[in-house]
């Protein structure tokens, strides 16, 4: 997941780099006022969500593959303590019992 999140920080910055080249070039129109910054930030995650949502689908994939496996893992771990635990209840109800 790390790496993922990296990958899509770095096609972010990539954006961020070449919107705020376009703007100050007067390629792509400023913002009105202070929001300039804004708008280049703004910009540059418009552009960049359809860009990281395409070109990092495998990676996307492998970790949400590597998500559930983990889940799965901890939901058989959680079962196992749970029916640990219902034997030694058992085990000690049919003790009372006995006695």
């Amino acid at each position: 997941m790390l790496r993922y999140t990296l990958m899509r920080l770095g096609i972010f910055v990539g954006c961020l780099v070449v919107v705020w080249g376009l703007v100050y070039s007067g390629l792509a129109p400023r913002g009105l006022g202070e929001s300039n910054g804004m708008w280049v930030v703004l910009l540059a995650l418009v552009i960049s969500a359809p860009i990281s949502f395409v070109a990092l689908r495998k990676e996307r994939d492998r970790a949400s593959v590597r998500i559930v496996q983990k889940v799965d893992r901890v939901k058989a771990n959680l079962d196992a303590n749970r029916s640990q635990e219902d034997v030694a209840d058992d085990a000690s109800r049919a003790q009372g019992q006995a006695s």
